[in-house]
């Protein structure tokens, strides 16, 4: 039986599921900063576009950049973060 086995009978300590948590929220933490400035980046090129062409693409860029950034709010949420704790 290998260390992963006993690891696996004994389960996760407190102490353990803690600094998961913490890393884990670290981790969601930039991940959500990362995908609003993706988002803020995006709205400035939608209000920069000119020609059809670039609206269009500007469009679809802002939608998957608002949809990214939302995806991340959840995961955010699902850990219990808030609003003050993702504020720089």
């Amino acid at each position: 039986m290998g260390w992963w086995s006993v690891k696996w009978l004994r389960g996760n300590t407190d102490k353990e599921k803690a600094v998961q948590t913490e890393e884990e929220w670290g981790t969601v933490y930039q991940e959500v900063r990362k995908a609003q400035s993706e988002w803020e980046r995006a709205y400035l090129m939608f209000d920069e576009a000119l020609g059809q062409d670039q609206i269009d693409y500007a469009i679809y860029i802002l939608e998957a950049a608002e949809r990214k950034y939302q995806i991340h709010l959840k995961d955010a949420k699902r850990l219990g973060l808030n609003r003050s704790q993702l504020q720089v």
